[in-house]
């Protein structure tokens, strides 16, 4: 699923991803936000629900030469385990906050400005996004 992805990334000079990352020995709900070249060590995307993992798809993207400059938002989440929900843990919602103030501070930096409008919780709309309305 992530590799269909790089002709999207590989289009754009700039490229903002939200995601969720694996780590251990950290808190679940722990947001990391860091620029691609500068991952931390103990950054994976193990367990993601991407058929090829998207950490696999932008070494690919960068090892071809294409990867423009990426700034990563990661959140750490609960692994459900066989269970599948739409529903996000507490501790997701819990960290949403620092991930949207992570994602408004690169995109300002990069010149870019944005202002919320109409916040809608999560949590009311987990059950309807996989209906694709």
């Amino acid at each position: 699923m992530a590799q269909q992805l790089i002709p999207l990334i590989t289009s754009y000079e700039k490229v903002l991803i939200l995601d969720c990352v694996s780590a251990k020995g950290v808190e679940i709900g722990s947001v990391y936000a860091f620029d691609f070249k500068d991952a931390p060590k103990e950054i994976t995307w193990a367990g993601s629900a991407h058929e090829v993992e998207m950490l696999h798809t932008l070494r690919l993207t960068e090892f071809l030469g294409d990867l423009p400059k990426t700034f990563i938002v990661g959140l750490v989440p609960f692994v459900i385990g066989s269970e599948t929900t739409f529903k996000l843990s507490n501790e997701m919602l819990n960290a949403l906050e620092t991930a949207l103030q992570a994602i408004e501070t690169q995109l300002k930096a990069w010149g870019v400005s944005m202002q919320r409008t109409n916040n809608i919780a999560l949590d009311c709309i987990a059950e309807l996004s996989y209906k694709g309305f």
